[in-house]
Parts: structure tokens; sequence; C-alpha cells
């Protein structure tokens, strides 16, 4: 039997006895070794499962995974031969990353109930990736709300230009189930496109039309406003549904999937799978799909739904204080993903969401928290965390992310958590107070006690007008963000010897600033500018990264490559080639050239670590196409010949193209700005590097 890809990963890195400590971010194992020269790093790149291997200063070294890093992490760490091996450690500053706050946050749930965990595992990733068009979507809808509310458009559902700017967020939740049920069979190691095949199956013309036709016999559901019909098929009785936006039945349906479609690998000869394990599938799981999981998912998600409505309706106090009270303690352990299926779920079943105004309390509460940290950074002058505040802050009041404030900050400070739940519960009841007394009135005409809103919003400062009452919304985040933010001011988030640590860091770094500019004969007053001068980079520093090959330059986000989007290995650029020489974008050494040919790593004489990755996902070529000039350790000059590709050669194998070049220790430089949306030729500049 083959080594698992854990035991794998191990092998190639050393063996357990290199190992000093194992941690990981959003895509990457990060390896702090014994030995680092022991790494096998060829059999890594090659490794099936393993996006690429990047070595980093010191004894340091990254294994690129993707979106399943949390699990092959587990899988490494519950290897016997692990046992007593570090996971999750501090960085030389003593400080644990943002993944080391959450992977120790997480495994106080995790780990206790294997079949729990892998459930919260398989929700999370089956609506992670398509968080970013949800977010979209309900900006869309934000604005265009704000617009009528001020009469610059009318409130006109006719009109040919409302119907299409309604359609370019209606797409994103109709075929919701789609990008569901890809994303799910994704995860349970089944071929997406299938999953999502199967789930349009359901969404066609033909078979919504079914509920049209003269044999069905249909029955109006007054409750949810929806209507259910039987229809004969092949004398066999179908329950049809509107499956439009409906994120249950694609769930269950790709957890079906993946036991017909491993089962029929297992049975099928290898020469034939392509062809008939798809065709086995659509049949089994389509017909089984449409005559047991649709209707059964159907019925899961409106019963979930009318449960929480009856609740709204007949306990709003409790309803609205205890969702804001919960949401703390359940996004750090990443059990907020069920609440918001159920929230997408409403929205499709009712018309309506009743969840994510209580949860948006909870949101501007943590907000509140980060920009009370922020006040008392900017006070205490403490550089470090009024980066980190800063970032956080923005990233929560415009796009309704809690995730930079709970790791980077609220789960290092305890006291924060005390201070921020006094936000949620004054804004859970000032929420419920206020909802009671002014009702939100729906399309349908329904009184509901509670702000509501028909778009699946992520709670920020950009989406407050998609809620209806959005005053009392308002009202409510307000009342939540000035508790926790006067709180926070008021008593401080730190303990006294944390504080006094801060105001003596400070205050070394001025004495330092000082006695530097002073032994130069500079006087005082000139500190500032002084040690500004002095901490300059010298003439021959690095600060420009040029284009290794000619072409167009675009931003990483446009890649398709979800790890180098993430800026999980630097910040960076794309480029599209319009020429098959790749050269050398800096001077320095070269710590690491792909026996494939595919990937370069150059460290220049100042310690600018810059990584060219050629075409995405081109290590499986296996160099073919690849005539590479150079070898490890040499040294190059800006504009030596790296590689000769055969682009037209990486296009017929179905890959990318695209370069992308990154600059590892981007966290190292004040800024790495990348030049993009131009043309440019090899040798000329598309990243500036600031110090």
């Amino acid at each position: 039997m083959a080594d698992s890809l854990a035991s794998q990963i191990i092998t190639a890195i050393g063996g357990p006895e290199n190992v000093r400590s194992l941690t990981h971010c959003a895509t990457r194992l990060r390896f702090e070794l014994v030995d680092a020269s022991k790494v096998d790093q060829n059999s890594l790149e090659h490794m099936q499962g393993v996006l690429g291997a990047v070595p980093q200063s010191g004894d340091r070294f990254q294994v690129v995974i993707g979106g399943g890093v949390a699990t092959v992490y587990e899988n490494i760490m519950h290897l016997p031969e692990m046992a007593g091996v570090g996971g999750a450690s501090a960085s030389d500053d003593g400080q644990k990353s943002n993944a080391d706050v959450k992977a120790e946050a997480r495994s106080k749930a995790r780990g206790k109930v294997a079949w729990l965990d892998s459930f919260f595992e398989y929700l999370s990733d089956s609506f992670r990736p398509i968080l970013g068009v949800l977010l979209g979507a309900s900006i869309i809808i934000a604005l265009v709300n704000l617009l009528i509310s001020l009469n610059v458009i009318p409130n006109d559902e006719v009109s040919a230009g409302w119907v299409f700017v309604k359609a370019i967020w209606k797409g994103v939740f109709y075929f919701l189930p789609i990008m569901v049920a890809y994303n799910a069979s994704k995860k349970l190691k089944v071929d997406p496109w299938l999953g999502g095949a199967i789930m349009a199956m359901l969404m066609t013309p033909q078979f919504t039309g079914l509920m049209d036709a003269k044999t069905t016999t249909c029955v109006e559901n007054a409750a949810l406003g929806t209507k259910s019909c039987m229809a004969n098929i092949f004398g066999l009785p179908m329950a049809l549904s509107d499956y439009s936006g409906n994120v249950f039945v694609p769930l269950l349906m790709a957890a079906v999937l993946a036991l017909v479609y491993h089962g029929l690998k297992r049975i099928i000869p290898e020469s034939v799978q392509l062809v008939f394990v798809p065709f086995f599938c659509m049949i089994i799981v389509g017909a089984l799909t449409a005559f047991i999981i649709g209707p059964i998912g159907v019925w899961v998600g409106n019963g979930l739904g009318v449960g929480l409505a009856w609740m709204n309706t007949h306990a709003p106090f409790i309803f609205a204080i205890i969702i804001p009270m919960l949401y703390p303690f359940l996004v750090p352990l990443g059990l907020h993903w069920p609440l918001n299926a159920l929230m997408l779920m409403n929205i499709q079943t009712l018309g309506y969401d009743f969840i994510q105004g209580p949860m948006g309390v909870w949101n501007f509460a943590c907000f509140g928290a980060t920009a009370g940290v922020l006040f008392l950074a900017v006070r205490d002058k403490d550089k470090d965390m009024r980066q980190t505040a800063l970032g956080a802050l923005a990233a929560g009041l415009l796009g309704g992310v809690s995730e930079p404030s709970l790791y980077g900050i609220h789960l290092r400070y305890k006291l924060i958590y005390k201070r921020m739940l006094v936000g949620c519960g004054l804004g859970g009841v000032v929420i419920a107070i206020l909802g009671w007394l002014f009702p939100s009135v729906t399309a349908a005409g329904q009184t509901v006690h509670g702000v509501t809103t028909t778009a699946f919003a992520f709670t920020s400062l950009l989406t407050i007008p998609v809620f209806n009452q959005m005053w009392v919304y308002a009202v409510s985040i307000a009342v939540s963000f000035l508790t926790s933010f006067l709180l926070i001011i008021t008593f401080d988030y730190r303990t006294p010897e944390q504080k006094a640590e801060v105001l003596a860091r400070a205050a070394a770094n001025q004495k330092t600033a000082v006695s530097s500019v002073e032994a130069k004969g500079v006087a005082p007053a000139a500190a500032t500018v002084t040690a500004t001068k002095t901490e300059a980079p010298a003439a021959a520093a690095t600060t420009v990264v040029n284009a290794p090959v000619a072409g167009q330059v675009i931003s990483l986000d446009e890649t398709g490559d979800p790890v180098f989007a993430s800026r999980a290995l630097g910040e960076g650029v794309g480029i599209q080639p319009a020429d098959s020489t790749v050269v050398a974008p800096v001077s320095g050494v070269l710590q690491t050239v792909a026996e494939t040919g595919h990937a370069f790593g150059i460290k220049t004489d100042d310690g600018v670590e810059v990584l060219v990755h050629v075409g995405i996902d081109t290590v499986k070529m296996n160099g073919e196409g690849f005539d590479v000039k150079v070898k490890a350790n040499e040294h190059v000059n800006a504009g030596d010949n790296l590689v000769v590709v055969d682009f037209d050669k990486v296009k017929e194998a179905g890959y990318s193209t695209t370069t992308l070049m990154t600059v590892l220790n981007t966290v190292a430089f004040a800024s790495v700005t990348p030049k993009t949306g131009v043309d440019v030729k090899a040798g000329e500049s598309v990243i500036d590097i600031q110090r």
C-alpha cells in the first residue's frame, strides 16, 4: 500500500527527527528544520498533492499544498512518528502567527469527534471559495438599494435596465447550487464538474418546466410562499421544487455522489473509467437526486428555516441576543458555516433572511474592539500593533471580514473578549427592542419582527443599505461598535505587564533613535529626520524587480492560481508571455532551480528573495518543453537566461502559460508594489520595493 501524502512529505523533508516545528497558513505547510540541506526538494516538487516547495532563510522550508493544507497538516501531526514534534510554534519574535492562533483555537473543538470535524471541514470548503462572488453580489444589491432610497433611480422592476441590473447579482444566487455542488464534490475528491452537471440537471428549463405540465399536480405553501408539485415519471411519483438558491440539496447530493463515484472507480477498469464512471454517476445519482435527495434537501432546509423563523417571531428578544453572543465563539472554531447555509436557505425559501441583522451586531462589536486597539496602539506608539489593527479594521469595515481581527488580535489578548461581549449583548438588546417596535415588511407583505434582508451580505459599512428597517440596523451596529470601542480604550485590552512591555519598548526605540543621531553630532530635534536618512538603503540596494519575460503584466488575482492570489508566497505579478525566453529578474544566487524548469528562486546580495514560477501546474509536465540554462547555487545577473520554454507545448498539455513572480519575503519591506496592466519587455521594471 502506497504511503500517504503526509508520510511522503515527512520523508522528503528529512524525516521526523529533522522537524523542529510545523505550522500552516492558508495554503502552505511551514517547517522549521534542524538541517534544511536534508530536504529532497525534487521529490516534493514531483509529489502528487504538492503544488510547490520553497526554501526560506535559515532552516525554514515551505511546502505549498493549497486549500486542503489544514487536512494535510492534521494528517501529518497524527502520524505516530510525529508524536512529540512541536506544532503551532512561535516565530522568531516570540509571537504566534495568525495560522498558529487559528489552529490553537480550533483545536479546542476539533479532534474529539472525528466525523463532526470532517462535517465542518466539508461545509467550510464547500462555501469558502464562493464567498468572494457572494460579497460582490451583496455590494451590488447594497448600492442599488441606496440609489433607490435616495430616489436616484426608480424602484421599477419592469424596465429593461432594472432587469439587467438584477440579473447581474441574481445569477450568483440562482446558480448557487451548482457552485456549491462543484466545491463539495471537489472536497470529497470527486470530479467537481460531475457534481456541478448533476445539480445543473435540476435547474434546466426542461426539468423546471415539469411543474407546469398538465399531468403535474401542485400545492401552494402559504407559510413559505412556495409551490410544491408532484409529477409522474415512468409511473413513479417525483416531488418537484424550485432548486435555485438551494444549498442543502447539493451538499447531500455530493455526499451520495462521492460514495457512488469512488465505488465505481473500484470496480470499473481504469482504462475505461473516463467514460463509464461519469456515465453511471449521472444516471444513478441524477435519478436519486431528482426522486429522493432533492425533496429531502428541500424539506430539511425549509424545516430549519421555519423553525428559526418561529423563534424570531415568538421569542425575538432571545433570538436577537443569542445570535451575536454565540458568533464570537462559533467563528474561531469554524462552526458558523451551518448558519451561513441557513441564511442562504432563508432567502431562497422565505424570500428574506432574519439572521444577518443580529449577526451584524457581533461583527461591528468585533470591529469596535479592533478600533479601540488601534486607538491605543497609536497613543502608545506601538508600531507593530498599529499596522495589524489598521489592516484588520479596514478588512472588517469595508469587507465585513472578522478573521483578521480575531486571529491577529482578539484571540491573543483574552481581555478583549470580555469587553467585546458587552458590545455584542448591548447591540443585541437594541436590535431586539427596535426590531419589535418597528417591524419589517417583506416584499410579500408579511410583517416580521426584526431586521431582514433579501441578500446574503457580508455585514460591512458598504452593505448597510441591503437591510430592511435600515436605520434600526444602523443604530444597533453603532451601539455595539461604540460600546466595544469605548470599553477597550477605557479599560485597555492588555494586562499591566503587557502594557508596560509595550511602553518600555516604545521608549527604548525612541532612546535608540536619539542616541544614534547624537553620536553623529546632530541635535536631538533633528532626530526623526536624521534617523530616517541613516536607515535608508544603500545605493546598491535592490529597489526594483524586472520582468522575467516579455508580455502583458496582470495582477496575481487574475492569474487563476489561488495559492499565488492569496499572497501566501508574497506580493508579485503574473505575466502572460509573448516570448519563449525567461530571464533572471534580479541579480543574485539561485537558491532554487526546479529540475522540471518551472520554478526558480533567487536571493539578491541584499536579501530580496524572488520566486519565478513559469506557468501554472507545469510541474506536472516533468520538464518537457523546458530547456533549463542554469543550475542551483549559481550567481546570475539580471537579464541572464534561466530557461527557454516551448509555450505552445504547455498550451497543448492544457496548462496556463502565465508566468508568476513574487517577492517571497514581502513582509520584510515597507512596501512591495506591482505594476500591472502594461505590456513589457524582459528586463523592464514590474515591481517596486521600498525598504
